[in-house]
Order: structure tokens, then sequence, then C-alpha cells
């Protein structure tokens, strides 16, 4: 009896340790086996998953970068600004730096990519300091600042498009490692892991938390909590540079209205992915976990012809409200019909 028991157990403290996890875990398998019987031979195509792969990295950085900044209590809805932002810098530095004969030389994507980073750390600082310094709300101030860099984007570009880049930077970013890893996804994978080790293995994570859970309890015990969540803005700000770069090589071309239903679509990967709203609590696993099962469904859907695009973001819309009210019930122990479970 005890030796039933035992399994059993170890499902259901595993189980609770991450519930999100295995939910989309779930949620993954069910979408897998639905495409395998309807849709099999145009979902499961070896450039099919590359194409998947080379998609998601660039709003998937988006979504890193709100995630860190959810973790301790705020948001950052300025990403998409931040992202087109940079990615016009970059793409204006290459048109000025190219060769008579559409080429580039050797320090244009270097220093472009630095420059460009540069900036998405500045945007970060200046989100920090609005949300520690002066106190806005956190998504006041980034709304604001997303409308304020997207104007700054429309200015510079008086609303058109930064177009006829040099191929090379497209043709490089595009390409595949061995012939199978996109480089985007490359990308991302470091990023995702850069992120892994500060929130696991450094005190930097640990503090993060604890200003999420409560940011006075975090400061009366010595946390410098001003500095620490400029940092966090400002790691928000690099993701969401690198994810304009990737972006601007998908496209070759930078505008300022680029990934407008992002902002949307990487908030509710974030929940989806198990981070409180509030604060406190995530992991960067739901996170990358959510981030490919939306990218699954978004080319899932896109194999259904009968139903219109339009309809991604009202299902986004749902769905986010939907995971949010089951988060609730979880986190709380109550069932949808009835009392609070005994835990």
């Amino acid at each position: 009896m005890n030796a039933t028991r035992k399994p059993a157990a170890r499902l259901r403290a595993l189980y609770r340790r991450d519930r999100h996890v295995w939910r989309l875990s779930l949620m993954m398998v069910v979408w897998m086996a639905f495409m395998a019987i309807t849709r099999f031979e145009k979902f499961y195509t070896l450039i099919n998953v590359q194409t998947m792969f080379a998609q998601f990295p660039e709003f998937g950085l988006m979504a890193l970068g709100i995630m860190v900044c959810m973790i301790t209590g705020g948001i950052d809805l300025s990403v998409v600004g931040v992202a087109n932002l940079t990615s016009i810098l970059m793409a204006m530095m290459m048109k000025a730096l190219a060769t008579a004969d559409g080429g580039l030389p050797v320090y244009a994507i270097p220093l472009s990519f630095a420059l460009s980073m540069l900036m998405g750390a500045i945007a970060g600082v200046f989100n920090g300091a609005l949300v520690s310094k002066i106190r806005i709300p956190p998504i006041l101030a980034t709304l604001g600042t997303s409308e304020l860099f997207t104007g700054i984007a429309i200015v510079a570009t008086n609303g058109k498009a930064v177009s006829k880049l040099p191929r090379v930077y497209a043709t490089s970013i595009n390409s595949k490692l061995f012939g199978l890893i996109p480089v985007q996804l490359i990308f991302f994978a470091a990023m995702a892991l850069v992120i892994w080790y500060l929130l696991a293995r450094t005190t930097y994570g640990a503090k993060i938390y604890m200003i999420g859970t409560s940011s006075t309890a975090a400061r009366f015990s010595g946390i410098k909590t001003d500095l620490l969540l400029i940092k966090t803005y400002m790691l928000s700000g690099l993701c969401a540079a690198l994810g304009g770069m990737i972006m601007l090589a998908n496209y070759n071309s930078a505008r300022a209205d680029y990934g407008t239903v992002y902002t949307l679509q990487c908030v509710l990967i974030v929940v989806l992915g198990g981070v409180n709203p509030s604060g406190g609590s995530g992991r960067i696993s739901g996170v990358v976990l959510a981030i490919l099962l939306l990218q699954m469904l978004q080319t899932g859907i896109n194999r259904f012809p009968e139903i219109s695009s339009y309809y991604i973001s009202l299902i986004w819309g749902g769905v986010l409200i939907l995971i949010m009210v089951l988060n609730y019930f979880t986190e709380n122990n109550i069932r949808l019909f009835g009392a609070k479970r005994r835990v």
C-alpha cells in the first residue's frame, strides 16, 4: 500500500512545485497531438519547425524583459517601442556606413549592434528611474515611455520604413548553424541562459524576488531597491533591443509601428508562464515553455485557412483572462465550485 502511494505522492509534490510547467507541457502535448491528427504533413516539416524557431526569438526576448520586471512587481510595456527605436538606429547606421557597392565595412555591424544595445540600456535606465526614483507606477511609466520612444522613432523616420539595407546583416542573422539551427534561436537561448543564471544563481535574483514579495521588507533589510529596479529595467531594455535587432534581420527593414501586437502577446506569455503579476514568483522555464506554446498555437492556427488571422488578438485576450482566473483559483487553493481546498 505504501509502495503504491509513494510514486503518487512524488508526482503530486512535483506538480505542486511548478504547476505552470506541468500545465504548459500538457497543453503542448495536446496541441501537438491535435496537429498530428489534422495537419501532420503541413505542420511537422523541417522547414516549418525551423521557421517557428526563427520567428519566436524576436517577441520571446521582449517577453523575457517583461518577466524580470514583473518578478519585481512591476511591468515594462515599452519593450516594443524600445525594440523599434533600436532597430531604426541600427538600420540608419548601417545605411550610413554602407559602401558604394552595397556592402558594409567589417566594423559596421559590431558598431551598430553595440550602439543599439547601448540605446536599449539607456531606455531601460530611464524607465527604471521613473519607477524607482519618481515613484510613477510601472504600468503608467512604461506606457508613457512606450509612446515617447515610438514618437521619437516616427520623428526620426518621418513615419516611413528604413529599408534597402545591405543584405549582409539579414543574411548573417537569418542563416543556420550547421544548416539546422537558426541563428535567431542562438541569440534567444544565450539571453535566456544569462537571465536564468542571474535569477537562480546570484544574489541579484534573490533580491528582486524579495522586492516583488515585499518592497518595504526588502528596503528595511538593507537592499538598495532603487538601484536594483534600475538594473532590472535596464536588463529589460537590453532584451528589447536584442529583439529589435532580430526583428530588423527578419524584415530587413525597420519602422516605428512594427510588432504592435507583441505587447499583449508578451504579457500573455509571462502570465501564462507562471509569473505572478503582483511579483515575487515566477521561473524562466515556464516563460520559455509559454513562448514555445504560443508560437506553436499561432503557426498551427495559420495552417487552417478558414480561421481568419483577425481572430488571433481575440484568442490571445481571452486566453490571458482565462489563465489569470485559473491562476487565482490555483494559488489560493480555491475550487472553481466550492470552498477552499485543504492544503
